[in-house]
């Protein structure tokens, strides 16, 4: 069964690259450019989360953070990916599992994924 990823970036052409990434390894990607994402997500919950910081009209790490104290989210694994500086930080404080700077090697983003998938 393939793992489900599901990628959230405000930017179409970034969730169009790491789509076909992705889908290229193997893996089962969803796409959306807004955190209204989250409230369906219960019926169908993914794997693996690759979430950008700064979403337009929405914070990514509040979104995390929210994903970490919630019982039924805590145990997916969620990635921030962002340009902005601190990210280290950010990651950090709202509970996220990793993080990836853009812009980030094909090679980057194949390995964080395979190490919160394994």
């Amino acid at each position: 069964m393939k793992k489900r990823i599901l990628v959230v970036d405000d930017s179409q052409a970034i969730l169009d690259v790491i789509e076909l990434i992705l889908e290229a390894e193997g893996y089962e990607v969803a796409t959306s450019q807004t955190g209204a994402c989250f409230r369906q997500m219960e019926r169908n919950p993914p794997d693996l989360i690759l979430l950008d910081v700064l979403l337009s009209g929405e914070d990514g790490s509040e979104i995390c953070q929210g994903l970490k104290s919630d019982e039924r989210t805590r145990h997916i694994p969620v990635i921030l990916i962002s340009a902005h500086a601190g990210l280290r930080e950010t990651a950090g404080g709202c509970g996220a599992d990793g993080f990836l700077v853009k812009p980030f090697h094909l090679t980057d983003l194949r390995d964080i994924v395979l190490e919160h998938l394994a």
